[in-house]
């Protein structure tokens, strides 16, 4: 899977770029706040139809500018895939796939896959269960269509409940309405705590290599999914669940909002059996979500045939000269662009970013 070119309209703070790319390494080089990140973010949005910052669409536009558009021309093993997005300041994007628009972002997710990564990436480890969940749900919603549609539908449903229990003027009344959005929530969560499991059971191996690699092998590294719904993963998963959302009805009511589900789920993360969250240092901290990463690589590979692309934004800061190297010797095999300050004697097809332009 490559990327082989890049088309960007108003986009953050560029004007117009269009360029090509290597198949191997891409380095985007030049000081701080020149645009290296948003060549980056551009990338992830068409890939994933959504920036990996916090922001609205709107504010992905030039300022100054009405519209904005990105475009990227792929390789993929069995067929090539361009992808046309064009921003709004006062109407909804439009997608295009191989010219032919899509309504849902369900319909782009998965079709170029991609792996992140950049120093604030250490949310994972040692942030809220949130950012471990979002990992979970790009990564699988890239191999698995319907994992994304259940998802959105799970949380439509949860939304649902939840302004139910605050509405309701007493438990009794509550209680006789309840059930639709019960049974409908047990069926959505029953798929996504099955692949959620799979995920880390199919990751964990290759993250505890890619740990064991990068750190010099040290330490054991171990993931173990923690599910919200609070009942073990079995073929009687929906009857516990259902059991339990009734059993807890009373103190969901009181607190007006639905006290398990997958919606509070988490990843277990370990070093020599050590909750790495809680007792893990910086760099323990920084080794194992770069690890977790690279395991998205190999995981990505193994189920497809082929390696999704690798975005690394300013990793190289974060690391000491011998991880650089392994890191480096660990990604030949993907299209990779780094984003850094300095060429740090980087093989690869090197562009220097100033300004929103490659000079």
């Amino acid at each position: 899977m490559k990327i082989e070119r890049l088309s960007i309209k108003n986009f953050r703070n560029y004007s117009h770029l269009d360029v090509k790319f290597d198949d191997k390494v891409n380095v985007f080089i030049g000081k701080n706040a020149q645009g290296k990140t948003n060549l980056l973010e551009s990338i992830f949005y068409c890939c994933i139809g959504k920036s990996f910052k916090s922001c609205k669409d709107k504010d992905l536009i030039k300022w100054g500018e009405e519209d904005s558009r990105i475009k990227v021309k792929t390789n993929r093993k069995y067929r090539d895939v361009e992808i046309d997005i064009s921003l709004f300041k006062n109407q909804k994007k439009s997608i295009k796939l191989n010219d032919l628009p899509i309504k849902r972002i369900g319909e782009l997710i998965g079709e170029v896959q991609i792996v992140f990564f950049s120093p604030q990436e250490l949310r994972l480890v040692r942030e809220s269960p949130d950012e471990r969940r979002k990992f979970m749900d790009i990564d699988i919603s890239q191999n698995n269509k319907r994992y994304f549609y259940q998802l959105s539908r799970y949380e439509k449903i949860l939304s649902n409940r939840n302004k139910l229990l605050k509405m309701s003027k007493s438990l009794e009344s509550l209680k006789e309405t309840i059930d639709i959005w019960d049974r409908a929530l047990v069926a959505s969560a029953k798929l996504i705590a099955f692949e959620r499991e799979k995920f880390i059971n199919q990751i964990s191996p290759f993250s505890e290599k890619a740990h064991s690699y990068i750190s010099g092998g040290k330490e054991k590294l171990e993931l173990a999914y923690k599910c919200g719904c609070a009942v073990l993963l079995d073929e009687n998963f929906e009857e516990k669940m259902d059991k339990l959302l009734k059993k807890n009805l009373e103190k969901d009511y009181r607190l007006g909002y639905t006290s398990i589900g997958v919606h509070r789920d988490d990843i277990d993360i370990f070093l020599n059996g050590v909750e790495v969250k809680l007792f893990g240092s910086q760099g323990q901290q920084r080794t194992v979500a770069l690890a977790l990463k690279l395991a998205e690589l190999e995981n990505m590979f193994n189920i497809n045939g082929e390696y999704p692309i690798l975005l690394l934004d300013d990793v190289f800061s974060e690391l000491d000269i011998d991880r650089q190297t392994r890191l480096l010797k660990f990604v030949d095999r993907t299209q990779t662009f780094i984003t850094c300050t300095d060429e740090k004697k980087l093989n690869g097809t090197l562009f220097t970013i100033k300004d929103g332009k490659i000079v």
